[in-house]
């Protein structure tokens, strides 16, 4: 199975899709849009994507493409994220005196990076591609953020490892198919919806109404702008299941009072991985 993820070979994505599809042939992609249409024009199978972040919250725009694309979520799965510096073999830590990495992960090593203020932290588009980039400079005052699989895969060596902020540090992934070859889990206990109700009062209360009605969890409340509509919002909620029908049954309850109601994926829920010490 051809899989696309946004993001370098040895980054937390391509670690992620590798715990779902083991034998997976990964697809890197520069930008998240660019995922999604390697997935829809059919030129990979499925695409692997970070939906959320215990510490950093929701990553919004793959909210927004999961909407605009006809694409089902079927899987989710769970990953520790474990930061390590990362620099060129033979470097030492006093070699270094700069640090590239994603924003997030930059952010969630601020102790680390105080700790060593000699190091400038500078944003790179991602972490398994701060380390290629030092790799290919060469550079022995450079150091990388990013995990231990892109230390691995460029020939790089880890100076220090764990050093996240935070060990309570996990991103929740998608495994989203098309929507016509999605298959879904006879074992489903979770579902993920988009919904837009009308502008006035009391409107979203009856649409969450009807699914409390139904004994459903809401686990997770998003509001994004509607594109072109000022003050217009969609709403992304995450359910927990007694059971498959629970899905069916919660796009009925909502369809009379929303604009518009758009089922995302019900799959099963992952439970959380087990901390690394």
């Amino acid at each position: 199975m051809r899989i696309a993820i946004q993001g370098e070979p040895g980054s937390f994505s391509h670690e992620a899709a590798l715990g779902l599809i083991a034998d997976a042939v990964i697809v890197p992609c520069a930008l998240s849009a660019e995922v999604f249409k390697e997935l829809v024009e059919e030129s990979v199978d499925a695409a692997v994507i970070p939906i959320e972040n215990s510490l950093a919250g929701s990553v919004l725009e793959h909210f927004d493409l999961l909407l605009q694309h006809d694409v089902k979520v079927v899987s989710e799965s769970l990953l520790r994220i474990r930061h390590n510096l990362i620099a060129l073999p033979g470097t030492t830590i006093h070699d270094i005196d700069r640090v590239f990495s994603h924003p997030v992960a930059l952010a969630q090593c601020r102790r680390f990076l105080a700790q060593h203020p000699k190091m400038e932290s500078y944003a790179y588009y991602d972490t398994a591609g701060s380390v290629k980039q030092l790799v290919e400079l060469r550079d022995k005052r450079a150091g990388a953020i990013a995990s231990e699989a892109a230390a691995h895969y460029y020939g790089a060596e880890i100076l220090c490892s764990g050093i996240e902020d935070n060990p309570e540090n996990y991103t929740r992934f998608f495994l989203v198919r098309r929507a016509s070859e999605a298959v879904t889990n006879p074992d489903s206990n979770k579902i993920s919806i988009a919904f837009s109700v009308e502008n006035r009062p009391g409107s979203l209360v009856e649409a969450l109404n009807e699914l409390s009605a139904l004994g459903t969890n809401l686990t997770k409340i998003e509001s994004r702008p509607v594109h072109g509509k000022p003050w217009e919002y969609v709403f992304y909620v995450d359910c927990q299941l007694a059971s498959i029908k629970g899905g069916a049954q919660a796009i009925r309850a909502l369809s009379p009072h929303c604009a518009m109601v758009k089922e995302l994926g019900t799959y099963r829920e992952a439970t959380k991985p087990q901390s690394i010490d």
